[in-house]
């Protein structure tokens, strides 16, 4: 039986798709932890996560909202309008105070625990 260069090509690239997708499901990913804003309020106000952790949040209000640090540990982000969101990892332990550059009376906290093991 003889199999044509394109059909070669096409098992073998099939083979790579298989192969590819079972190291992907079994590939280490950072986990990601959700922050809502939603009537000029983030929840949860405090999110514990681990070293290495996404956050994101989501703006769920219908006027837009802007993500900053107190003391600039992470980029602002750009305004985010309604369901608009911004990530950003936390790799470094610690207490994080951030609030809405829109609105500063809106604050939360992200405590960044060290990765144990």
């Amino acid at each position: 039986m003889s199999i044509s260069n394109t059909m070669r090509g096409a098992l073998i690239a099939a083979g790579f798709g298989v192969a590819g997708a079972t190291w992907a499901q079994n590939a280490p990913q950072a986990s990601a932890d959700a922050l809502s804003i939603d009537n000029f309020t983030f929840t949860p106000q405090t999110l514990t996560v681990k070293a290495g952790t996404t956050v994101t949040w989501t703006n769920k209000d219908d006027i837009p909202h802007g993500i900053a640090s107190d003391n600039n540990a992470f980029k602002r982000s750009p305004a985010l309008d309604t369901d608009d969101s911004y990530s950003f990892t936390f790799t470094t332990p610690g207490t994080y105070q951030y609030f809405c550059y829109v609105h500063p009376f809106m604050k939360g906290t992200i405590v960044v625990q060290a990765n144990s093991g």
